[in-house]
C-alpha cells in the first residue's frame, strides 16, 4: 500500500520530520521493538515519523563486518513495519539495479553519501517515483548538492531531499558547517543526520568510532539552524548492535531528545515568523 508522506503528516517547513531506526535490519523482533517505541513517542508528541533501516550494508571496512540478514528477508521486514504500523519507511540503495526492488517496499529511497554523484543511481531512484533522499557526500560543499537534486528533478521526479552528514576533517573525523543547511534548503528540504555526522571513520581497527554523547547537542543546534528534519540511528543496546553501534542513540533516550527537538522547533518557527 502506497504511503503519501503529506497525509502522514509532513510538509517541509512545518513540523520537524523524524527519520529514525536501526542502522541495519537485524531481525523482525528487533525492528518492531524499535519501530513501536519510536511510534509511541512520535504519536504522543505529534511528530511525523519515517522508520529507517538498511536492508544491506554495502560499505564496510572489513570483510568480516556484518552486512545484513539477506536482502529479501530484510526488505520483507521493512514492508511488514510499513503495513502493520501504517508508517512510511526508508532504506538505502547502492546500485541502479536495486532501485525498483527496494521501491516496492519503501516510501523513500536513500542515496548513500559516497554515491551521491552517481548519475545512473540517482536517475534510477528518481524514475521509481519515490521520494529520493540524497545524503551529502563527505567530500562536497553544501552548494554542490544542487546538482544531485537537479538530476532527480530532471529525471521527472520533483521529490528530492538532502541529508547533511558532515564533511571529512582530516583522516578520522567529520565536522558540520551549519551554514550549509541554509544553502541546501534553497535546493530541497534538508535533513540533519545526527548520528553519522558524529562518526569517527577510518579507524585502524576497521571499525568506525563515534561521539554519541554529542547527539543531543547536534540535535539542538540543527533544529535551531532550521533543519526540516532529523535522521537518527537508534538501538536498544548500541554497544551490541551489529552495525554502527559506536555512534547510535540508545533507544531509551529518544523520547527526551524528541521533546527537546519539538521545543526547539517551536522556538525556531516563532523566531522566524
Amino acid at each position: 500500500m502506497e504511503r503519501n508522506l503529506q497525509s502522514s503528516g509532513w510538509t517541509a517547513g512545518q513540523r520537524l520530520q523524524i527519520i529514525a531506526g536501526p542502522c541495519a535490519i537485524e531481525g523482525e523482533d528487533m525492528a518492531f521493538r524499535i519501530a513501536e517505541s519510536l511510534m509511541e513517542t512520535c504519536t504522543a508528541l505529534d511528530l511525523p515519523l519515517i522508520f529507517k533501516g538498511s536492508y544491506r550494508k554495502a560499505n564496510r571496512s572489513r570483510m568480516d563486518s556484518f552486512t545484513g540478514i539477506g536482502d529479501e528477508k530484510a526488505l520483507a521486514i521493512l514492508s511488514a513495519v510499513r503495513e502493520r504500523m501504517g508508517i512510511p519507511v526508508t532504506t538505502d540503495i547502492h546500485t541502479a539495479a536495486e532501485a525498483d526492488m527496494a521501491a516496492a517496499h519503501v516510501d523513500v529511497l536513500q542515496i548513500p553519501a559516497f554515491l551521491c554523484r552517481q548519475t545512473d543511481l540517482l536517475v534510477a531512484a528518481a524514475k521509481t517515483g519515490k521520494v529520493v533522499n540524497v545524503k551529502k557526500g563527505q567530500f562536497l560543499s553544501a552548494e554542490a548538492m544542487e546538482h544531485p537534486v537537479r538530476k532527480v528533478h530532471e529525471s521527472g521526479n520533483p521529490n528530492a531531499w538532502i541529508t547533511e552528514r558532515g564533511t571529512t576533517f582530516g583522516y578520522q573525523d567529520l565536522v558540520v558547517d551549519f551554514r550549509g543547511l541554509a544553502a541546501m534548503r534553497g535546493f530541497a528540504p534538508t535533513i540533519m543526520d545526527l548520528t553519522h555526522s558524529l562518526q569517527q571513520p577510518n579507524q585502524a581497527s576497521g571499525v568506525t568510532g563515534g561521539r554519541p554523547e554529542l547527539i543531543a547537542h547536534m540535535a539542538r543546534t540543527a533544529v535551531a539552524a532550521g533543519a526540516d528534519g532529523v535522521f537518527i540511528e537508534t538501538h536498544p543496546d548500541p554497544p551490541n548492535a551489529k552495525s554502527d553501534g559506536a555512534n547510535m542513540l540508545a533507544l531509551d533516550r529518544f523520547a527526551a531528545l524528541a521533546q527537546q527537538m519539538k521545543t526547539m522547533r517551536a522556538a525556531y518557527l516563532d523566531a522566524t515568523a
